[in-house]
């Protein structure tokens, strides 16, 4: 049955918003080996040392200097990015949302820049950067070789587990021994999807003891997450600490919604109760936490109250994504769908959503990425337009909404 035409507008809407800005960015940089990750930008150090509740002193350093001649224009990235995967695999969606096969030869064309990445074994977004474009290939327009992609990068992903330690090491930088972020949990579907394709375990197995050892040590009483912890080579930990959220003991945003979004993949693959538990409690806590009008959330829960804050769309879409995934596997589902549907009407709302032509291109407005180093501080960021499509997919599924019905 078609649904009525004026209670899915904002749907509409939203997909005919993000066509367009996913063509135009396509088309305006058709020359270039680089893909679409934000817009460069420079924040005043005062503000951030209001946000953060220091002295300026102590975190000047770490500043990301931007050169005056960048500021303002889209900010382009190699495929070696830990973001590079997120605009093929909005493409993707939109593919799959309208049908409309300039998706598809435009996502297939920005995902193959990836290839040289299955070789590549330096970071663990591999799951991120190949997954969300080469995934999204495989599931959509699949062929005989992309396969053979993922399991290379996902055998480079497990090379960065310690059994020790139980744990896929996150990064090689800083002084830390062995650290693991909360982020990490998000690259675990591209080992599920593994562990299928092979039918070995050891890809299961990998990406569980992960999900085991972080739900143990990343999680305080009230289930807020740690960003950052560091491990020593026995597995005790060295460190529980921050590196993009307002202090170690904070709640950074963005990092709840990579835990309650891990958590869910992990009970939908493996259909233990644990990790549906673990998942309901994240969720009932940023349902409790997260306290703006509008539930897009500030860029730390323990921000300062402000309406200078910055907001975080790129945690209120993984968070809605998450939601209507983990509305389906509970009884009392509704009440995350409800929480949900309210988030992706904000997105879609003229407060995030951009015009067309507008915003260098990308599709939400108001996200924060790193602002401790005062980097991409409320501008638009290719991963929260992923996975603001990535919720709107899920949800249309789940209410059978196609967009045809809604032209």
């Amino acid at each position: 049955m078609k649904p009525a035409s004026d209670k899915y507008d904002w749907i509409k809407n939203g997909i005919d918003v993000a066509s367009y800005q996913l063509k135009l960015t396509s088309e305006e940089i058709a020359d270039s080996a680089k893909l679409p990750r934000s817009v460069w930008n420079s924040t005043n150090v005062d503000f951030l040392s209001s946000q953060l509740g220091r002295g300026k002193e102590t975190f000047q350093d770490s500043l990301r200097k931007i050169a005056p001649q960048k500021i303002g224009k889209r900010k382009l990235v190699s495929p070696y990015d830990w973001t590079s995967g997120f605009f093929p695999g909005s493409l993707w969606y939109v593919y799959e949302l309208t049908g409309d096969n300039y998706y598809k030869n435009e996502a297939s064309r920005f995902t193959n820049l990836l290839n040289p990445v299955k070789e590549y074994n330096g970071t663990h977004d591999l799951g991120f950067m190949m997954y969300c474009s080469y995934g999204n290939a495989e599931r959509l327009s699949p062929n005989d070789t992309i396969p053979q992609v993922l399991l290379q990068t996902g055998n480079n992903l497990i090379s960065r587990f310690n059994p020790e330690i139980g744990c896929i090491r996150s990064w090689d930088f800083g002084k830390w021994n062995f650290p693991v972020i909360i982020d990490n949990m998000m690259n675990l579907d591209l080992l599920f999807y593994l562990s299928k394709y092979t039918g070995n375990n050891k890809y299961m197995d990998v990406a569980i003891k992960h999900a085991n050892t972080t739900m143990k040590n990343h999680f305080r009483k009230d289930y807020t997450s740690y960003h950052v912890v560091s491990y020593n080579n026995d597995g005790s930990v060295q460190c529980k600490q921050t590196h993009q959220g307002k202090n170690d003991s904070s709640a950074w945003s963005r990092g709840q919604a990579w835990a309650v979004y891990g958590y869910t993949a992990c009970y939908r693959e493996t259909k233990n109760k644990v990790y549906l538990d673990f998942a309901r409690k994240i969720a009932d806590m940023i349902m409790a936490r997260v306290k703006t009008d509008d539930l897009v959330p500030l860029w730390d829960y323990d921000a300062p109250e402000t309406a200078k804050t910055p907001r975080d769309a790129s945690a209120a879409s993984v968070t809605a994504s998450a939601f209507v995934e983990l509305s389906t596997m509970t009884p009392d589902g509704g009440k995350y769908l409800d929480y949900a549907e309210k988030v992706l009407k904000s997105l879609s709302s003229d407060k995030y959503l951009a015009k067309k032509g507008s915003n260098d291109g990308f599709i939400l407005m108001h996200s924060t990425g790193s602002l401790p180093h005062g980097s991409e501080v409320d501008v638009p960021l290719n991963y929260a337009d992923y996975y603001y499509l990535e919720a709107l997919k899920r949800y249309m599924d789940l209410k059978n909404i196609k967009y045809k019905d809604l032209l």
